[in-house]
């Protein structure tokens, strides 16, 4: 099953690429080739980190970027230089994207430790019992220094997750990660309130502008 899903995978990135390719257009082509190449880097940085680089915020973010928020954004992008609108136009495109993906992926985070099984899709809890550490350890951390000593120890131990979640339960962790969320939210939706305004936009365009502003609220507000 695993062999056939691979396969399956493989056959739609080529599919993809050809599709790609028959843009003609290699602004956009090379655009799309780096989200793909950031999605491969991101999830090698996940797999190959360090204890230190485990528990970096900088490094989570960068990782962050790479495995979610580079698709989004430069789909985004994408899709501003196809259909003709200008580099400024463009550029808000792609923040509005990143800063979509890393809200996404935040409130992600905490749904691995709030959410249930049923919801997710998943395990709840299933990045920590696999050893991956998110921004809601990262910050409870920063207030519990000895909650390192147990990452390094690993999570093998069920005790040793249990430790990690009872000094989360006593930090800030999942505050600080909806704050963290809430604030790439807002610099998404401040991007598309950034786009220029036309006297002769259509309703239906206004409407689209607002919807994009929507999905941020209804984002950092979704529980499943």
């Amino acid at each position: 099953m695993m062999q056939l899903a691979v396969l399956t995978g493989d056959f739609l990135l080529f599919r993809a690429l050809r599709t790609l390719a028959s843009l003609k257009n290699t602004e956009v082509v090379s655009l799309l080739v780096t989200a793909i190449e950031n999605l491969v880097t991101g999830e090698t940085m996940q797999m190959a980190a360090t204890i230190e680089q485990r528990c970096s915020m900088e490094y989570y973010m960068q990782k962050t970027y790479y495995k979610t928020a580079s698709l989004i954004s430069n789909s985004c992008k994408a899709i501003a230089l196809l259909s003709g609108q200008t580099p400024g136009v463009a550029k808000l495109a792609f923040e509005y994207g990143k800063n979509l993906g890393l809200a996404y992926q935040f409130i992600d985070d905490i749904l691995d430790f709030t959410g249930s099984s049923a919801s997710l899709g998943k395990g709840s809890l299933s990045d920590i019992r696999r050893g991956i550490i998110t921004a809601p350890i990262l910050f409870a951390i920063e207030e519990f220094p000895q909650l390192h000593a147990v990452i390094e120890q690993g999570f093998d131990d069920p005790a040793n997750v249990d430790t990690a979640l009872e000094y989360l339960w006593k930090s800030r962790g999942i505050q600080r990660t909806r704050e963290l969320a809430t604030k790439h939210a807002s610099l998404a939706a401040a991007a598309i309130d950034s786009l220029p305004e036309s006297s002769s936009s259509s309703m239906d365009v206004r409407k689209s502008r607002q919807a994009l502003v929507n999905l941020t609220q209804i984002l950092t507000a979704r529980n499943k």
